[in-house]
């Protein structure tokens, strides 16, 4: 018994470090490119979600056309006429594939990891469910859960795996839908008539909490936590709440700030708690600033409508399907009612990966994350 069980254990052993050696060997388009971590897990909403709800029960999809125009894969479910922010990060870290959906991950491709977001999901469980199914974030981490279980599997002893997730980046991008998607639409939620901002933030960032603590528990080391962007600029906000059509909504935007302030300062918390993890932050917000104070300096024209879309600032109704979208792509900021092009997200990606402003990231980007 004793010589068989060394034998597995070879066996296992052997099969890790052909993993690692397969992961570090990556090629990329141009030349060796060393892939810098792993695995890459991703939690989040609509602006990450690649195909989770595609068979989903649910209003908010994305997986037919104008949606996916520039995609080389065409329509796959991704709230964009391209690439999203993590795929970006994830071709940043070295990846050569796309980190695959939950809902298609299978087999050893869920060593590289996957990405659990789901549209119009929240921190809160109600969040969103005006618009269908969605997977909230603690559906998201119980998918996790199964998938780390897998892994114990693949790789045949919880210690092994352990190993093998300490060294993987979790970026988690949530709370967006709990403004959009409940807190400003006091028809359907009454979360705003029962919290002022300030103690909504609160109760976001308790639950928030609980879930990172369910991802510590189950192998998660390295945590890059992205802040909620400028909803009160979007062409939906603008569409609804801007006198002009071009002046943000400051009472979103300040509910904004105050869960980044917080989340912010969580970071700190979470250092100092989880000692044997490292925990970022990424400033969303700030670099969106930056594309809207100063839009000629990244190529953008159009900062206050969607490149399709109907109604005022093209933000009413996001894309209808094959209808017709800008040409001029690239100098959009918004593609559509909601999300951000292409051309946005790989600004965004990039920043998020290689702090080019100190706010970026804090208490450094996730480069150094995944170096660490």
């Amino acid at each position: 018994m004793g010589n068989s069980s060394n034998l597995m254990k070879l066996l296992v052993g052997i099969q890790v470090l052909v993993i690692n050696v397969v992961i570090l060997l990556n090629v990329g388009g141009s030349g060796v490119r060393a892939q810098q971590v792993p695995c890459y897990f991703i939690f989040g909403d609509s602006l990450v979600d690649n195909g989770n709800n595609n068979n989903i029960n649910s209003l908010a999809k994305a997986n037919y056309l104008p949606y996916g125009i520039d995609f080389p894969r065409g329509p796959t479910g991704r709230f964009s006429n391209g690439k999203t922010t993590v795929d970006v990060i994830a071709q940043q870290l070295g990846f050569n594939n796309y980190i695959p959906p939950y809902s298609r991950a299978s087999g050893q491709a869920i060593l590289g990891g996957v990405n659990y977001a789901s549209a119009a999901a929240g921190i809160r469980e109600e969040t969103g469910r005006q618009l269908g199914q969605r997977i909230s974030f603690s559906g998201q981490v119980n998918n996790y859960k199964n998938t780390v279980s897998q892994i114990v599997d693949i790789l045949g002893d919880e210690n092994t795996a352990a190993d093998y997730l300490s060294k993987c980046i979790y970026s988690v991008g949530v709370g967006s839908n709990d403004y959009l998607n409940n807190y400003f639409m006091p028809l359907f939620y009454s979360t705003s008539r029962q919290y002022t901002p300030e103690q909504y933030a609160n109760v976001l960032l308790q639950q928030y909490s609980q879930q990172i603590t369910a991802m510590h528990n189950y192998g998660a080391r390295k945590f890059a936590l992205i802040g909620v962007g400028q909803i009160g600029c979007s062409p939906n906000a603008l569409a609804q709440n801007s006198p002009d059509g071009r002046t943000c909504v400051a009472r979103i935007n300040s509910a904004c700030k105050i869960f980044n302030t917080k989340l912010k300062a969580l970071v700190d918390t979470f250092n100092n708690q989880f000692t044997d993890s490292q925990f970022i932050y990424i400033d969303a917000y700030g670099i969106f600033q930056d594309l809207i104070d100063s839009p000629s300096s990244y190529g953008f024209t159009v900062t206050n409508a969607g490149c399709c879309g109907v109604g005022r600032n093209r933000g009413q109704i996001t894309c209808l399907p094959l209808q017709p979208p800008c040409r001029n792509r690239n100098q959009y900021l918004f593609w559509d009612a909601f999300h951000p092009t292409e051309a946005a997200n790989v600004i965004i990606g990039k920043r998020s990966f290689n702090a080019q402003k100190g706010s970026d990231a804090y208490p450094f980007d996730i480069s150094r994350l995944a170096q660490l």
